[in-house]
Formats: structure tokens, C-alpha cells, sequence
């Protein structure tokens, strides 16, 4: 099996998504459809597609985030697993007709995440606890897309996690980070902003072995869609 992952900057990559492929024997592409003169991909030759984050808007006049919501709302019609996170998450709401906007407060470092009871009861997060410690970094919300699950929450940002049909799911937390690539984050030119607005500065290793567990567990569980849906990928 084969998932494409789509970067929006070099440094937001799968983290520990990588991993969970990889113990699966699932192989990993990046498409950087950011960098001048890339081809966009052929993506029905993929078992799952994956959206990651990064620090512009879905709103902001890109071509290849246009792009990329086109072949979300295909994949989504096609049944093909789909994976948003932070900015990835965002362009599936836009992608399914949901407004994506600024929100009241940026969300930025260790908050807690509480499931919803359809969370609780969802196949990638039954049987965990109902509030996890999770990272966050964004400045932008969106309202839930029609017929979609609200999944989890947090105290400044109420979608948190949504699942359409059974096969798409949206996470604007970050389970994927690592403690390096949190470090990575802060020292990047395009956050500093974010970084300077901070009271206090962020530990990257405050909740990292509980996230560890948390994201192995719902990503090997999204791992598990990839060989039940009910399609098949095309050769490219």
C-alpha cells in the first residue's frame, strides 16, 4: 500500500505518522506542490491521502491549495481515506462546503483536547481517555462541514477533530509533532511572529510520551481504513 503525503512547507512533515507507515509496511510520497514546477499527482494511485499543516490560510489566492481541494472533494466522493491536519484540516472543511475564518484566540502550544461523546465512541479514538494533552499552533477555525462528526474539542477552539463518512477525518490539533519538530517550529522564520506573542516559552518534551501513545494508537487505527475501503487504487 502507498499514501501521499502533501507538505505545504518543508518543515511540516508526517512526524510521527511516519512510523506508524512504516511498522505497517506502508510506503510514504510527499508531493510539494509549493515548489515552482511541480507536476500536481496523479492521486488515485494512492491508498490514502494525507494534508499536513502549514502557516498560511486556506483563504490566501494559492493555486495549489485550489488544487488540493479539488482532489480532496474527488477522493472524498471515490471513498478514498483522507487524513487533514491543522491546514490540512482546513482545506477539507473548505473543500466540503464549511467556512474557514480567523479564530477569536491563536491556539499555540500544550492544551488539552477532549474527546465528544461521538469522539469517544469514533473507531480511531474508542476506548482512549476523554482529555489528552495535545500541541496546538493555529490561528484560523472553521464551522463544521454538513452531515460531518464533531469528534473533539478545546477551551479555545471547538472543532478540534471531525470525521465525514467514514473515511475523512480532520484534526486541527497536531498528534503527529515530535519534540524536534516542535524546537524546528519555534526557530522558523515564517512563526516567529506566533513565537514572540507566547507568555511563556514552549517545552517540547512536556507531554511527548503521552502523545506518543495517543497518536500511535488513532493513526495505526487510520492505518486500518486504508485496507477496508471499498475502492482500489488505480497505477499512476
Amino acid at each position: 500500500m502507498r499514501v501521499l503525503a502533501f507538505r505545504h512547507v518543508p518543515f511540516e512533515g508526517v512526524g510521527r505518522i511516519a512510523g506508524v507507515l512504516d511498522a505497517r509496511g506502508i510506503a510514504l510520497q510527499y508531493a510539494d506542490l509549493y515548489l515552482p514546477g511541480v507536476v500536481p499527482p496523479q492521486t488515485t494511485g494512492f491508498d490514502g491521502l494525507i494534508f499536513m499543516g502549514g502557516p498560511m490560510s486556506v483563504n490566501d489566492p494559492l493555486p495549489y491549495l485550489e488544487w488540493e481541494m479539488r482532489a480532496i472533494a474527488d477522493a472524498v466522493k471515490r471513498g478514498q481515506p483522507v487524513l487533514g491536519i491543522c491546514l490540512g484540516s482546513q482545506l477539507i472543511a473548505k473543500a466540503l462546503g464549511a467556512r474557514v475564518y480567523r479564530n477569536p484566540q491563536k491556539e499555540i502550544g500544550w492544551f488539552d483536547l477532549r474527546l465528544t461523546a461521538e469522539g469517544l465512541a469514533d473507531p480511531l479514538f474508542a476506548g482512549l481517555a476523554e482529555i489528552h494533552p495535545m500541541f496546538h499552533w493555529h490561528g484560523e477555525t472553521f464551522d463544521l462541514p454538513p452531515s460531518a462528526a464533531l469528534l473533539a474539542s478545546s477551551a479555545r477552539t471547538e472543532r478540534q477533530a471531525f470525521r465525514f463518512g467514514d473515511r475523512t477525518y480532520g484534526l486541527q490539533c497536531h498528534p503527529e509533532i515530535t519534540p524536534e519538530m516542535i524546537s524546528c517550529w519555534c526557530a522558523e522564520d515564517a512563526n516567529c511572529g506566533d513565537v514572540r506573542e507566547l507568555d511563556v516559552p514552549i517545552d517540547p518534551d512536556l507531554h511527548s510520551e503521552t502523545l506518543r501513545t495517543f497518536s500511535e494508537t488513532i493513526f495505526s487505527r487510520w492505518c486500518d481504513l486504508l485496507g477496508s475501503a471499498h475502492w482500489h487504487a488505480s497505477a499512476q
